[in-house]
């Protein structure tokens, strides 16, 4: 999982967002990741966070947007899973979640607190 550079003022919202993650994300523990400063993971698979990441070249005015208490995302399915991104913040939030822990999207209502309190809304979902 490659580490996210992000710009501007993205620095300062995934600096203070790292910092306040969750222990566990659908009851597993947070796992150390190098570098880690702008990346988590949780379990085995890895449920992972990125913050910072360019905006998903898939996203338009047009695409779905689905709230998960109060945190807007953009949904992607791979083929091992799900990819989430934030839509309408500061900065964009990238979760990955593996089918494993299917139905996937149960993992952004863990992390939705920590997003929320330091990526504040510019625009809710519609």
């Amino acid at each position: 999982m490659p580490e996210p550079t992000p710009t501007g003022a993205a620095v300062e919202v995934c600096s203070s967002l790292m910092a306040d993650l969750p222990a566990t994300v659908l009851d597993h523990k947070q796992r150390a990741v190098t570098p880690g400063r702008f990346a988590a993971v949780w379990g085995d698979p890895a449920i992972s966070l990125r913050c910072g990441v360019p905006r998903p070249p898939g996203l338009t005015a047009a695409s779905e947007c689905f709230e998960v208490n109060g945190v807007g995302w953009y949904a992607e399915q791979g083929s091992s899973g799900y990819l989430f991104t934030t839509i309408g913040r500061r900065a964009f939030v990238e979760v990955g979640v593996p089918s494993h822990y299917a139905p996937e999207a149960n993992a952004l209502v863990d992390l939705a607190a920590a997003v929320s309190a330091h990526d504040p809304v510019i625009t809710p979902c519609r």
